[in-house]
């Protein structure tokens, strides 16, 4: 988890310092990636933060992975896109919202 939330700062703040609009969008989408796997570990971890922090986290790092989103496709000229999932942190949200064939 440190490693995936070091990992975001550190590619935003290379690839802000890079010269061409291409270059930044790679170290953006390294920095997407890590979001993606930061938010990933928090919901993994939510039994052991305890629901309110997780889901705070998860709901922030949900913020950062859609302002990546629209920042990559203005340095690059391609669409990338965020599926509308919900995080269920809570056990009974998450059985409510199991849909079964």
């Amino acid at each position: 988890m440190y490693r995936s939330l070091g990992s975001i700062s550190a590619n935003l703040a290379e690839g802000y310092s890079r010269g061409t609009g291409r270059d930044r969008a790679r170290f953006y989408e390294y920095s997407l990636g890590s979001a993606r796997e930061a938010r990933d570990w928090y919901f993994k971890g939510r039994h052991v933060l305890g629901e309110p922090v997780a889901e705070h986290r998860i709901r922030f790092l949900t913020q950062i992975v859609r302002l990546l989103l629209t920042i990559v496709p203005q340095q690059r000229s391609y669409r990338i896109g965020e599926p509308e999932e919900k995080y269920f942190t809570n056990k009974q949200e998450l059985l409510e919202n199991i849909h079964l064939p």
